[in-house]
C-alpha cells in the first residue's frame, strides 16, 4: 500500500460512453528548485475518512491519498496536464469533470 500527501489535489468525476460515473484524485506536487512538477491520477476512489484537516482518499489499487482540506485546487503545470487529458477523454466519449472546491467528498458516492 502506497501512500501519497500531494501539494495540490482535486476531485474529478469520469462518465464513460455507458453514462456510468466514478471519482478520482487528481493530485500534484511541486518539483521546487531542482526538480519538476510532478502528477497522479489515482486508481479511482472507493471510500475516503476524514481527519481535522484532511481526507483519506482510499484507490481501487489500494494506495490512500492524504489530502489537506486547504490545498484543494491545483496548479498551473497541473491545470496544463489535466486540459490535455480532458480533451484527449473528449475525443473519445469520455467526459472528465473537474469538481468545485466546494464539494464535499463525505457526500459523493463510490463503488
Amino acid at each position: 500500500m502506497s501512500e501519497y500527501v500531494p501539494d495540490r489535489w482535486m476531485l474529478v468525476k469520469i462518465t464513460n460512453q455507458e453514462a456510468k460515473s466514478h471519482y478520482r484524485v487528481f493530485a500534484s506536487w511541486y518539483g521546487g528548485y531542482l526538480g519538476s512538477d510532478s502528477w497522479k491520477l489515482n486508481s479511482g476512489v472507493t471510500q475516503v475518512d476524514e481527519g481535522e484537516n484532511f481526507y483519506l482518499f482510499h484507490g481501487s489499487s489500494g494506495s490512500i491519498y492524504k489530502c489537506h482540506k486547504t490545498s484543494y485546487g491545483i496548479s498551473g503545470y497541473g491545470m496544463s496536464v489535466l486540459s490535455n487529458m480532458i480533451a484527449e477523454a473528449n475525443e473519445d466519449g469520455i467526459n472528465i469533470d473537474m469538481l468545485p472546491h466546494d464539494t464535499n467528498p463525505l457526500l459523493l458516492e463510490y463503488s
